[in-house]
């Protein structure tokens, strides 16, 4: 196989560097979905619905609120017609929805006043279509003009797709000479950054245009997949490069020096790709879609990325290796170290304090106060302050909407009755309050009653003062749908926003508990497979999972709040990034102690590849930082600030820890493992 592929080098350079046009061509043509709803399933309550209500009903439910300052009654009404003539926007509700404006308004209720016209303050609220977020909101901002405010869910989907992908290219353009600086420090060549980077460049570049056969790709998945596979699979590229420079001192042929290292890395980058591809595996099996998407793309990335390592890359090289040859360079820094001496005498102090804190850890990084949804803006941008000072005028406000049979007027009053005196439902917009219980809807004209009623529901919509998720909006969603149980049974569907947050936040806590549990058992499977050994992989996945507690404990200890997808992601993908680590670092020391005693053996582990291992977190931890300083979006940040955190704290277990653990179990170990052949003295 190695020979056929050198064979064929320029033919395969070839080829692949097509597949890299076409690829790049065609992902501007994959559509970007930014709103996570979407990836909920479809038998999902909220969506079920949603659904119901979008077939009974011409309207939706309101996603967007705008406040304009100084208005009388005639203004706000006047405006509110210029308000719906927006392409993209409908189902415009203002005070002239919930009572009769041609009384007086001092004679309505004054909450359901409060919730529409306060000093002067006119808010509406109405649905803006979805895929016609940007073009929408930048319209309703021009008509609005600066002095006013507005704020939403399509509002913050309009604010993603505009900055998801050029923050991206931002985070590019800083992470790319970051990484060429590290390799530069690492390497040999002034050249061989670029191969390394050309191979795994090549592999993102097809990844991106096979996602024309997926149909769309979720923001997230565009904004971390392509740089975490850069991340990632980088290593590949290093260590067979590295072969290759090894023994092209044994040997003056360059292919067989090529041969040769394909055979000896090939069962390596075959290992670390295994435990990677099965670690974002498991994001697959997830019921939100969200994750399902970033897994595919990642496990797609790795096995494209380690096909043009094994192929692309030894082709490109033996093409071009005498530009490796022409810009050597003295090395910047040593590769071997002398400090395994010194982290030894460290090992009993780091075994105390990480079994003082593993437990705390462990229980607090499930504790952490999550959000669901995205946080909202940062109150630095417009959208944050104009959000803010619709909340200081108006208060919190989330609508919900439930939908009941029709036909029983006198239930559905004593309905609305009840939903009336809860804590933070401020008013609510119903036929019962609005027309009244006593006046049969025949009577009247349709276009009366068409925001009230279908051929089988009736509607009610909730003013809520909550948030859109927490304690409170979700312990309201409870309320409500309890409350309406007792009067329909199942006959009743209840959305919004936080009803869907509500249901989002069950289905991902369930999802942890499957991909966790799949996580480490796939990358268990392969651990014992490449060790052959059964208290190896014990030991390496104890290494790397206490700094993953540890990692997602920060937040709670911080009292921060933590995007709770986020959390989901880098649980899996830290693990199934920095597991190469503890890999690399056993296979050498399983190897030493083959020659040598175990202390002796870890010192000269330690010795040999504290660098490489450095050179690979710095990387993974480089990506993480960047992702988290160029994102606005919530939810990217928090993924980039766990995982930039998440390789620092995994690059100081293995060192520091991992030595330890495997010193005291070597006895252990060379009972568990198959044929050893450890040496025996001392």
């Amino acid at each position: 196989m190695t020979t056929r592929i050198l064979n064929n080098k320029k033919s395969i350079v070839i080829t692949f560097l097509l597949l890299m046009i076409i690829s790049a061509a065609v992902q501007f043509g994959v559509p970007v979905n930014h709103d996570m709803v979407d990836f909920l399933p479809d038998d999902t309550p909220s969506i079920e619905a949603t659904d119901v209500m979008n077939e009974e009903f011409d309207g939706a439910v309101a996603n967007t609120r705008v406040m304009m300052k100084d208005f009388s009654i005639s203004e706000a009404l006047a405006f509110k017609g210029e308000l719906e003539a927006v392409d993209g926007v409908s189902e415009v509700m203002w005070l002239d929805d919930a009572i009769d404006i041609k009384k007086p308004i001092e004679m309505a209720d004054a909450d359901t006043v409060e919730s529409y016209y306060e000093d002067d303050n006119a808010l509406y609220s109405f649905h803006i279509e979805e895929g016609k977020e940007v073009e929408t909101t930048d319209a309703v901002y021009e008509l609005i003009g600066e002095e006013n405010a507005m704020s939403g869910d399509a509002l913050d989907t309009a604010i993603s797709q505009k900055m998801t992908g050029q923050e991206s290219m931002n985070a590019a353009l800083i992470l790319v000479p970051i990484i060429i600086l590290i390799l530069l420090l690492s390497t040999r060549s002034w050249i061989e950054p670029v191969f390394f980077l050309t191979a795994i460049g090549v592999s993102i570049l097809i990844n991106l245009g096979t996602n024309v056969f997926v149909g769309e790709i979720s923001f997230i998945t565009q904004a971390v997949a392509p740089i975490l596979q850069l991340a990632v699979s980088l290593d590949y590229a290093i260590f067979l490069l590295h072969s290759f420079d090894d023994y092209r001192k044994e040997t003056e042929d360059p292919t067989e020096a090529m041969k040769r290292a394909m055979k000896r890395s090939f069962p390596a980058i075959a290992a670390s790709a295994s435990t990677t591809v099965f670690g974002f595996t498991a994001l697959m099996f997830m019921e939100f879609g969200l994750g399902a998407d970033l897994g595919l793309n990642l496990v797609k990335g790795i096995l494209l990325s380690f096909i043009s390592v094994m192929i692309f890359l030894p082709a490109l090289t033996l093409m071009f290796y005498k530009w490796i040859d022409k810009t050597q360079h003295r090395p910047f820094m040593p590769s071997i170290y002398r400090i395994g001496k010194h982290v030894m005498k460290l090992r009993i102090p780091v075994l105390l304090v990480v079994l003082i804190l593993i437990v705390p850890a462990f229980l607090a990084q499930s504790q952490t106060n999550f959000l669901y949804g995205t946080g909202g803006q940062p109150e630095d941008t417009r959208a944050g302050s104009d959000s803010a000072a619709i909340e200081e005028s108006f208060g919190k406000f989330t609508p919900m909407v439930l939908l009941v049979p029709k036909g029983d007027l006198a239930r559905e009053e004593e309905l609305v009755q009840e939903l009336d005196d809860f804590n933070h439902v401020k008013s609510t917009v119903s036929y019962v309050d609005t027309v009244g219980a006593g006046i049969p809807p025949e009577y009247l004209d349709e276009s009366q009653t068409e925001q009230f009623f279908s051929e089988s529901y009736s509607r009610i919509t909730l003013n809520t003062t909550t948030n859109n998720e927490g304690d409170e909006a979700f312990n309201l969603v409870e309320n409500v749908r309890d409350t309406a149980a007792n009067y329909y049974g199942d006959d009743f569907h209840a959305l919004g926003q936080s009803v869907t947050l509500y249901d989002m936040k069950d289905m991902v806590e369930q999802d942890n508990t499957v991909v966790n549990i799949l996580t480490v058992v796939t990358i268990a499977i392969v651990l014992l497979v490449t060790f052959r050994s059964i208290s190896i992989p014990v030991i390496l996945l104890l290494t790397i999972q206490s700094a993953v507690w540890f990692n997602l404990s920060v937040p709670y200890f911080t009292n921060s709040s933590l995007v709770y997808i986020g959390y989901l992601i880098v649980s899996t993908v830290q693990l199934a990034a920095t597991v190469d680590y503890a890999i690399l670092f056993t296979e050498n020391y399983t190897h030493n102690r083959k020659r040598m005693g175990a202390m002796a053996a870890i010192k000269k582990t330690i010795n040999e590849k504290i660098f490489s291992i450095g050179v690979s977190a710095s990387i993974l931890s480089s990506v993480g930082f960047i992702l988290w300083a160029t994102s606005s979006d919530p939810i990217v940040s928090s993924i980039g600030l766990l995982l930039g955190r998440g390789a620092l704290l995994a690059f100081l277990m293995v060192v520091f820890l991992l030595p330890g653990l495997l010193l005291i179990c070597d006895r252990i170990i060379e009972k568990t493992t198959w044929k050893p052949n450890f040496f025996k003295g001392k």
